[in-house]
């Protein structure tokens, strides 16, 4: 085999392929949070990966599965420390806090990272690609929270408890992530677990409590 072509054979190993679209997905997150999601392009993208945009449009095809990709990438990021949290968790509660954490952690208040899922999330009632992976995120998070709360309560008040904290930390983070102030993961976490901590004191208290008396007919 002819030199030339063993180096274009080498090139295009797994291990390789995989190097590239990291590379790509990367260089588009840095454009992103530098011009916008509507001013992003496949020619800005290529020039910050230092590649040609043919070779850009040859991994993903067009802007928008590029764009699809980025987001199932950021997604599968928090899909791992999440379950890395789980896999941790030794309790009902400890299990709830690691859906907490990973939602909320440092590397999801990196300016960067933040405007990328910013500008991902206000798209998502007009991209029915960005729709799903985005109803995907949130069924497993509520998942894995209804999962925590099942150690404290029957499913409906689980299910009702986990979509309360769901909608907890992403309004802490959105909230935070809007501010002029700094972002502070350890503020938000902290806002989360108390709100949790005071529906499970709630919770306690409802179990505890005696009936009311019966009146007579």
């Amino acid at each position: 085999m002819p030199q030339t072509a063993r180096r274009i054979v080498r090139a295009r190993t797994p291990e390789a392929e995989d190097g590239r679209r990291r590379q790509i997905i990367e260089a588009t997150i840095d454009e992103i949070a530098a011009v916008g999601f509507a001013q992003t392009t496949l020619a800005g993208i290529a020039g910050r990966a230092g590649i040609s945009t043919g070779l850009v449009a040859f991994y993903f095809t067009d802007k928008g599965g590029l764009l699809e990709a980025t987001l199932r990438h950021l997604a599968a990021g928090l899909g791992a420390l999440v379950s890395e949290g789980l896999r941790a968790a030794r309790s009902p509660r400890a299990r709830i806090q690691a859906v907490i954490d990973a939602n909320l952690g440092e590397c999801q208040f990196e300016r960067r990272i933040a405007t990328v899922w910013l500008a991902f999330w206000g798209e998502v009632t007009v991209m029915p690609r960005f729709r799903r992976v985005q109803r995907v995120y949130e069924r497993r998070m509520i998942s894995n929270l209804k999962a925590g709360f099942r150690g404290f309560a029957g499913p409906d008040a689980a299910q009702r408890l986990a979509e309360a904290t769901a909608a907890m930390i992403d309004g802490v983070w959105l909230r935070a992530t809007l501010s002029d102030r700094p972002l502070d993961s350890a503020a938000a976490r902290a806002t989360v677990s108390a709100f949790v901590d005071a529906q499970l004191a709630l919770l306690a208290l409802a179990l505890v409590a005696p009936a009311p008396p019966r009146t007579r007919p």
